[in-house]
C-alpha cells in the first residue's frame, strides 16, 4: 500500500523526510514498470488502479514541494505563473487519464 495513504488522524502531523521523499520517488519508479508492463501484456484495464496510486503519490509530491519555502526558484524569470502551473498539470492528468 502506498504510504500516501496515511489515516485521517495522522494527517498533517507526520514529518516529511528525504527519506519519505525518496520512499515515494521509488514506489512511483515501481508503479510506472508495473503500469508498462500490463500495457505491453495488453491488459490496459488492470493498470487503472496502479495509475490513480501513481497520480495520487505524484499529487502528494507536488504539494510537498509547493509547501516547502526553501524550494522556490532564486531567479524570478523561471517561476511560472499559475496559469503555466495549470495547464501543466492538466496535460499530466489527461495523459494519466488516458485522454
Amino acid at each position: 500500500m502506498s504510504i500516501v495513504f496515511v489515516p485521517k488522524r495522522l494527517r498533517g502531523k507526520a514529518k516529511i523526510s528525504q527519506e519519505t521523499i525518496q520512499q515515494l520517488l521509488d514506489e512511483n519508479d515501481q508503479l510506472v514498470r508495473c503500469i508498462t508492463e500490463y500495457m505491453q501484456k495488453g491488459r490496459a484495464v488492470e493498470c487503472v488502479q496502479y495509475q490513480q496510486i501513481l497520480h495520487r503519490n505524484i499529487v502528494y509530491l507536488a504539494t510537498i514541494a509547493d509547501a516547502s519555502p526553501d524550494t522556490e526558484p532564486s531567479d524570478s524569470s523561471s517561476k511560472a505563473t499559475s496559469g503555466e502551473t495549470s495547464s501543466t498539470t492538466s496535460a499530466a492528468n489527461s495523459h494519466l487519464d488516458g485522454s
